[in-house]
Parts: C-alpha cells; structure tokens; sequence
C-alpha cells in the first residue's frame, strides 16, 4: 500500500516543475496595443520562438523566482504563479508588424515570460549580459527591458 501512494507521489512531484515549464508554450494572440503593433501573435516551442512568421532559436535557462515575477511584471509575489527566462537572438535591424523592432537599435537577447490562466505577458531585454530582475533594475532602468506584451489563447 505504501509503495504506490509513494510512487503516485513521486510522479507528480516531478511532472509540476514540467507543467510549470510548459505553461507558456504554444501558440499566443496579441492582446494588447503593444503587442498588435509591434509582435503580432507568437508561437513559443522547445527551442524555438516565433514572430510575426519568424522563428528565431530560443534556449530555457531557468524558471523565474517570485521576487522577480514581482519585479518584471508588477505580480503578486505570494499567487504561485509562474514563469521562466529564456536566452534568445533577434538582431535589432529586424522589424515586424508596422517595421517596429523589439529593441529600438539594440539586438534583443532575453526574454522572460509570466503565465497566468490564459494570459501571458513578454518581457524582453537587450544587453550580452543577463538583466538583473529587481525592482530597483527594471525601475532605474539597469536591466535594460525593451518592452512587455500581453496575449491571451
């Protein structure tokens, strides 16, 4: 009796960090002016992020702590919810919707993404160096945020 309620456990504690990961996958419709003006809808999958018809490769580094959830996207640090930081290259010269860029004239190298029910927010960020993802960075302008989008499914 012990060894299947143990197992049934251990199946789930290691699926909720793969759930967790997987939320902000798939295919997301601009939701806001930001994003109809400049990204349109995106497609994110394993290694890959799409744009406006465009994919660019796209590397998971970590998922975000809730202090930096807060800090990036104004949310309640204590809801639980989730979201992650991806490495990512888009060359500034590159334009989309409208033939506006992610970055000004900046190449666009990071990306952080906030997933609550069926809205997701984008963050991306220009520097070769990983943004620091507090409050004081993102206010005082230090980690070097471009730009936050909203979609929806």
């Amino acid at each position: 009796m012990k060894i299947p309620l143990l197992a049934a456990i251990l199946v789930l504690a290691f699926s909720i960090p793969a759930t967790a990961q997987n939320q902000d996958k798939g295919m997301w419709y601009s939701a806001s002016s930001s994003s109809n003006t400049v990204t349109g809808d995106i497609v994110i999958k394993d290694g890959k992020i799409t744009i406006n018809l465009r994919t660019y490769p796209l590397a998971a580094i970590r998922a975000l702590t809730p202090a930096e959830l807060s800090a990036v996207f104004a949310a309640d640090q204590n809801s639980g919810l989730v979201g992650n930081f991806y490495r990512l290259f888009i060359p500034a010269s590159t334009q989309f919707v409208r033939h506006n860029t992610l970055c000004g004239s900046e190449d666009t190298q990071w990306m952080a993404t906030f997933v609550n029910g069926k809205s997701l927010q984008v963050a991306f960020f220009s520097g070769a160096q990983a943004p620091t993802l507090t409050f004081e960075a993102i206010t005082g302008g230090s980690a070097n945020l471009c730009g936050t989008y909203i979609y929806a499914r």
